[in-house]
């Protein structure tokens, strides 16, 4: 079965609040070698009718809080990513 970014979980999420950013290990096959990549994901989540909803939609007053997770995210893959890293 293949991994999606709805069955899989990410590797590293960093939240304040209802914003969040998530880093995601991604596999690329070229000329039959594997290479591994990382993203960031950044969204916002909000209910709505009792259910949990996300955005990538941010308001003026998000975007204080989009820095801060954003700077935590690229510590973590600028500074180590190894299982052993403690962020």
């Amino acid at each position: 079965m293949e991994k999606t970014m709805e069955t899989q979980k990410p590797e590293k999420k960093f939240s304040t609040g209802a914003i969040s950013a998530a880093v995601w290990c991604n596999e690329a096959v070229k000329d039959g070698k594997v290479s591994s990549y990382r993203t960031v994901k950044l969204q916002r989540s909000y209910k709505k009718d009792d259910k949990w909803e996300h955005t990538q939609s941010l308001r003026e007053a998000d975007l204080p809080k989009a820095v801060l997770v954003l700077e935590e995210a690229y510590k973590y893959l600028v500074l180590g990513k190894g299982e052993d890293q403690v962020v």
